[in-house]
């Protein structure tokens, strides 16, 4: 059931990203890139003097995991302090690394527990954590991330 729902997620997400634009205005920019598979995104965010996320957005071209999870990434983050987007990267984390079980430990990722089989294809969690690596980035003031 779950590698099902894993799959329509994922495909969903794909074909229609969320938060898929550049983000005039934005108050946090990093460039993302993975060597390796080709992936290339630029998070945008728009952080308020509260440190409350109040926009996120990307662009970019990758393959449909890294483009799902960039996208289900902006969806979750919006509304969210500095602080809660740093501790859901964490969590993220050590979910695709497969560190983290969220049907028996406790999370806050949500819809994004979906990518929680991801680890058994070490190929691939690079392309799921690529945007996340490039947000933590934008939220440190670093402009270019790899995932080499």
């Amino acid at each position: 059931m779950r590698e099902e729902l894993y799959q329509q997620t994922i495909l969903e997400h794909n074909r229609s990203p969320r938060n898929f634009k550049k983000l005039e205005g934005a108050t946090h920019v990093a460039e993302g890139y993975n060597p390796l598979c080709g992936d290339h995104l630029w998070i945008y965010m728009k952080v308020n003097p509260s440190n409350v996320i109040e926009e996120v957005a990307f662009e970019g071209t990758g393959c449909a995991i890294s483009k799902a999870s960039a996208s289900m990434m902006t969806s979750s983050l919006k509304g969210k302090t500095v602080l809660e987007a740093k501790a859901l990267f964490g969590e993220f984390h050590e979910l695709v690394l497969g560190n983290l079980k969220p049907d028996t430990q406790p999370n806050h990722l949500e819809k994004l527990a979906v990518f929680s089989g991801i680890w058994q294809y070490p190929s691939r969690v690079k392309c799921a954590i690529l945007s996340w690596h490039t947000m933590n980035g934008a939220l440190d003031q670093k402009k270019s991330i790899s995932t080499e």
